[in-house]
C-alpha cells in the first residue's frame, strides 16, 4: 500500500490497487482503512473485474435510488467498508468475499 497525497482530488480519499490516493496531507486512520478494505476487495475479484462491477452496482444503484449519494453509499463494496472502517482490525479476520455479505 502506497499512500499518495493529491490536493486536487475530489473526494476524501480513492483507493487504485496498489494505492490510496488522499486529498489531505494526514489522513486518519479510518480513511485509510477504509480504503484499505478496498485495496483488498480489489486484490481479491482482480482490479478490471472490481472496477466493472463496481461500476455496473452504481449505476443500478443510481437507478433504484433515484440520486447519486445513495447510489454510491449503497454499492457492495461500500457498505462493506463503510460498517468497518472503524474496526482498525477488521483486515485480519476478514473472510474472502466478504463484501457478498453487504449486496441486497
Amino acid at each position: 500500500m502506497l499512500i499518495v497525497h493529491l490536493p486536487s482530488l475530489r473526494p476524501d480519499g480513492m483507493a487504485l490497487f496498489p494505492f490510496i490516493l488522499v486529498r489531505k496531507p494526514n489522513p486518519g486512520p479510518t480513511l485509510i482503512n477504509h480504503e484499505r478494505i478496498h485495496l483488498r476487495q480489489q486484490a481479491e475479484l482482480g482490479i478490471l473485474p472490481f472496477y466493472i462491477w463496481y461500476g455496473l452496482e452504481y449505476l443500478i444503484r443510481r437507478f433504484q435510488y433515484q440520486d447519486h449519494y445513495n447510489a454510491y453509499r449503497n454499492i457492495s463494496f461500500e457498505r462493506e467498508a463503510f460498517a468497518n472502517e472503524q474496526n482498525l482490525a477488521y483486515l485480519i479476520h476478514r473472510p474472502f468475499w466478504r463484501f457478498l455479505r453487504y449486496m441486497r
